[in-house]
C-alpha cells in the first residue's frame, strides 16, 4: 500500500508534523466548517486503474466494507456533535460493490443530507438490485442524490488507457441509464494528459452534449479536473507564512470542512481520517470518533501541497 514515507524528489522534507525541513512552522488546518463526511464504503473494484491513488482492485480488501449500522452510528454523532454537514459522500473503491451500498445512502437521504456516490458506473452499479434501489431513492428523494461518475478523459481511447479496454463504453453505458432514469450526474475527470482547463472542457462539454448529459463542463463542482498525484514530484512545503504569500486561506483547503471513515482488515470498528486522499499514512488517522477528529491537521504530506494548497482541488462539490 501506498504511504507516506518520502520520495527521492521530497528526501529531506515533511518529516516533522511541526515544523518544515527548513525549520520553518509547517501551516495546519483546523476544522472550520465540517460540511462533508466521506464514507469509504471498502477498496474493492471491478477494475484496477492504472494510476489508483488508493489502489483499488478486485483484489485488494485493505479497506474493507462499511455497514450501514456504522454509517448511522457517524450519523449519529454528526448531530451530536453539532457538525453543520450538509453531504455525506460514498467513495471506493467502487461503492456499488458493497452489498449495503443502497441501504446507507438511504439512510443519509432520511436524515436530510445530500448524498454524492462516486462510481464508475459499470457493472456493479448497473445490477438489478442496485437500479431497482437507485430508482426508488431517486423516486423518494430526487435531486437530494447525485453519482460522480469517473470519466478520466473525453476521448474513449485515452479513459481506456487508464481504466482498461472497453471501459468507456461501458461507463457511457451507465451514464445513458442515469440520464434516462433522471438522476444527478457529475463528472470527475484527470489532468494527466496535459491538456489546459479550458481544452478538457471544451472537450468535456461536447461529450455531454452529444448524449444529451446535463452536466455543466464549466461548471468544477459538476464537472472536477483532478490533478495528478505523483509522489515523486518535488513540492514545496507548506508554512504558515505560505497563507499570506499565496494569498489563500486555510479554510479553504479540504481538511477544514471534511473529514473520512474507513474501515480496516481486521479492526474492530472504523477510525476517521484527517484525509480522503491519505487512507494509508498512519499520522493522518485521528481516532474513532468525529470528537477526535476535531483536532487540527498538519499539511506533512506532499499530497498536501500540490494537490491541495497549490492545486486547489477538493473531492466535494
Amino acid at each position: 500500500m501506498k504511504d507516506n514515507a518520502p520520495q527521492s524528489a521530497n528526501i529531506g522534507k515533511f518529516q516533522d508534523k511541526l515544523v518544515t525541513a527548513d525549520g520553518q512552522t509547517r501551516a495546519s488546518v483546523p476544522l472550520s466548517n465540517p460540511e462533508t463526511l466521506w464514507f469509504n464504503t471498502g477498496t474493492l473494484c471491478n477494475i484496477e486503474c492504472l494510476n489508483c491513488y488508493i489502489d483499488s482492485s478486485p483484489t485488494n480488501d485493505a479497506l474493507v466494507y462499511i455497514t450501514a449500522d456504522e454509517v448511522r452510528d457517524y450519523l449519529d454523532q454528526i448531530n451530536a456533535r453539532d457538525w453543520p454537514v450538509r453531504e455525506i459522500g460514498f467513495t471506493g473503491g467502487e461503492p456499488f460493490m458493497n452489498p449495503q451500498m443502497i441501504d446507507m445512502t438511504r439512510a443519509c437521504l432520511e436524515r436530510g443530507y445530500e448524498v454524492l456516490i462516486l462510481t464508475n458506473a459499470m457493472q456493479p452499479m448497473m445490477r438489478r438490485r442496485v437500479q431497482d434501489g437507485l430508482v426508488q431513492l431517486q423516486r423518494d428523494f430526487g435531486d437530494k442524490l447525485t453519482l460522480r461518475i469517473s470519466v478520466d478523459h473525453h476521448r474513449p481511447e485515452l479513459h481506456d488507457e487508464e481504466r482498461g479496454k472497453g471501459s468507456f463504453a461501458k461507463t457511457l453505458t451507465g451514464m445513458e441509464w442515469l440520464r434516462d432514469h433522471g438522476f444527478n450526474m457529475a463528472v470527475a475527470g484527470r489532468t494527466v494528459w496535459g491538456d489546459t482547463d479550458a481544452e478538457s472542457r471544451a472537450g468535456y462539454a461536447a461529450f455531454f452534449a452529444k448524449h444529451r448529459f446535463q452536466i455543466d463542463a464549466q461548471n468544477p463542482g459538476q464537472t472536477v479536473l483532478f490533478p495528478e498525484m505523483d509522489e515523486t514530484v518535488e513540492v514545496p512545503e507548506i508554512t504558515t507564512a505560505c497563507w499570506g504569500i499565496l494569498n489563500k486561506s486555510p479554510d479553504a483547503v479540504m481538511c477544514a470542512s471534511a473529514r473520512m471513515v474507513v474501515k480496516r482488515k481486521g479492526a474492530d470498528r472504523p477510525a476517521v481520517l484527517a484525509c480522503t486522499l491519505l487512507p494509508y499514512a498512519p499520522e493522518f488517522e485521528m481516532g474513532h470518533t468525529l470528537a477526535e477528529a476535531e483536532a487540527d491537521v498538519h499539511l506533512n504530506h506532499p499530497h498536501c501541497a500540490k494537490f491541495c494548497v497549490l492545486g486547489g482541488a477538493s473531492c466535494s462539490g
